[in-house]
């Protein structure tokens, strides 16, 4: 079984070497059919430099605190 990979944008770099990145997700609603956007947000290890604002890929890995299990493999588009 491979890891999930997800692409998102980064909402925080505050704490050390950890970064907040907002995953946005589009699901279409099965009465209306509308197209319904949903947020997630999930904290990754920062090892490569990524700031503010920059696209990244995300894989998940082992956990390596209580609410970080995700890291950074790489920037998909600098900010």
């Amino acid at each position: 079984m491979s890891a999930k990979r997800l692409t998102g944008r980064i909402v925080s770099d505050k704490m050390q070497g950890v970064v907040v990145v907002a995953v946005e997700m589009h699901k279409k609603h099965p009465i209306y059919s509308k197209t319904v956007k949903n947020t997630r947000r999930f904290k990754a290890t920062n090892g490569i430099g990524a700031k503010d604002g920059d696209m990244v890929l995300i894989q998940e890995g082992r956990p390596v605190a209580k609410s970080v299990s995700w890291k950074i493999i790489e920037k998909v588009k600098e900010n």
